[in-house]
């Protein structure tokens, strides 16, 4: 007897999305969601809405001129949407798979990574809807007050933007209110770091944010995951931050003309949207072929599991760079941090990456086929629409319809994709009685 669909988890959050996808059309194709009363075009509203669900930012149509304030908060309710249901569902996830386990394997991998167990179900949802208000309320209160007493905005106005750009960055949709993103406060600190907080602290995942709330003073204790998902931050971060203030330090259509303090503020700024976020605060289209390749590889590596970032996750690039050193070293066995890595991880961490970068590669060379763009700025739109970041050099609103929905299976498969992709392979994990012989292949 065939098992009912939603026993299987790993296809529960692709329907989720999917069926939100197309409820986000169809209301962003009532007339009063677009400013002028018309009715939008079916793939201006169904590639809106896949952006703003899967928290990606990439637009067809300027979102403060297009759509009416009705239809923004449509996009506002989707992208919230999407980027609490990708916390609670990837960490619902784990536990559904944890349930898989006997009782004494589960309880040493409880002890072993500090995971959370079904119990938890509960305190988990509770906690991240708790996180998620408390940062979303508390970054909309400051960039609303900054926005009204600077900027001289309606206090009506600046609430709504307020709230829009904390829930924007929370959950890294980098949809704006503004048509130029953040770029008119490209040397307002008060607005960009706080949104950069809202960034960081989002993109680091929800196990990681809830082992931080219990020992975040013990960084002794943390799991495997959890250190290499705040070190590795920190060092995609720092690397970043380095490159692009050399790449763009002279370069007068992005930071050249900056000040020192502006130079540093936004190449910081740009390090942080690069890590799936999309709020850019100066023309990406303008910068150096060597910064937007710089931003290809921190947009592919993403941000943290069970977050809301995307991308192919920090700890999944982290675990095969442990595997090639300890490969280098010759070493049998891969660990970090004291600990082995499990061969299974190492398996679905290549998979991953390789199925990652096989849709990339197929997605530009499709793309390159049906327009005239050059190669870096459509591989740089494809990089951001699979990692669902939302920088673009521009040419989005101009590539014909089939590139553009190439755009929306990218942004759909990159958002649920490799959370489905990893769930399913832990799932279907199973020994088997039996083992071929052994054979050893020429490699390289």
């Amino acid at each position: 007897m065939r098992r009912p669909i939603l026993d299987h988890p790993e296809r529960i959050i692709p329907l989720a999305f999917l069926a939100t996808i197309l409820i986000g059309s169809l209301l962003l194709m009532l007339p009063w969601a677009s400013a002028d009363g018309q009715v939008a075009p079916v793939l201006v509203a169904l590639f809106t809405s896949t952006s703003a669900v899967c928290v990606t930012g990439l637009i067809v149509v300027d979102t403060a001129t297009y759509w009416s304030p009705f239809g923004q908060g449509v996009i506002m309710a989707l992208f919230q949407v999407g980027g609490f249901g990708i916390m609670a569902g990837a960490t619902l996830l784990g536990l559904m798979i944890s349930r898989r386990i006997p009782l004494g394997r589960r309880l040493v991998v409880q002890a072993e990574t500090k995971s959370l167990t079904l119990a938890d179900v509960k305190n988990v949802l509770r906690t991240v809807l708790v996180v998620t208000l408390l940062f979303e309320g508390g970054i909309a209160l400051v960039i609303a007050l900054r926005l009204h007493f600077t900027y001289g905005e309606p206090s009506d106005a600046a609430i709504w933007s307020g709230l829009f750009h904390a829930v924007s960055a929370f959950n890294n949709a980098g949809f704006s209110t503004y048509s130029d993103s953040l770029v008119r406060f490209a040397l307002d600190p008060l607005i960009l770091l706080p949104l950069a907080a809202a960034v960081i602290v989002s993109g680091l995942g929800f196990p990681v944010i809830n082992e931080l709330q219990a020992r975040w003073r013990e960084p002794d204790r943390w799991s495997v995951h959890a250190k290499l998902t705040v070190y590795g931050t920190v060092a995609l971060l720092l690397i970043g931050f380095l490159a692009v203030l050399v790449a763009e330090w002279n370069n007068a259509g992005t930071m050249g003309d900056m000040p020192t303090a502006g130079k540093i503020l936004n190449a910081f700024t740009h390090s942080v949207m690069s890590r799936t976020a999309g709020f850019n605060t100066v023309d990406v289209g303008q910068m150096r072929s060597e910064s937007l390749l710089l931003t290809d590889g921190l947009m592919l590596i993403g941000g943290g599991s069970a977050g809301t970032a995307g991308g192919i996750k920090i700890t999944t690039f982290l675990v095969l760079g442990v595997v090639v050193w300890a490969e280098i070293r010759g070493r049998s066995d891969v660990t970090v941090f004291n600990r082995r890595i499990c061969p299974d991880a190492q398996r679905q961490a290549l998979t991953v990456v390789l199925l990652a970068v096989g849709l990339v590669g197929v997605a530009t060379l499709a793309i390159l086929s049906m327009t005239p763009f050059p190669l870096d700025r459509v591989l740089f739109e494809v990089v951001s629409a699979f990692a669902t970041v939302g920088f673009s050099t521009g040419i989005t609103a101009d590539l014909p319809p089939a590139a553009q929905i190439i755009l929306v299976v990218l942004m759909f498969v990159g958002r649920v994709g490799t959370t489905t992709v990893a769930a399913s392979l832990a799932l279907r994990t199973r020994h088997v009685p039996y083992r071929h012989p052994l054979e050893r292949p020429i490699v390289g």
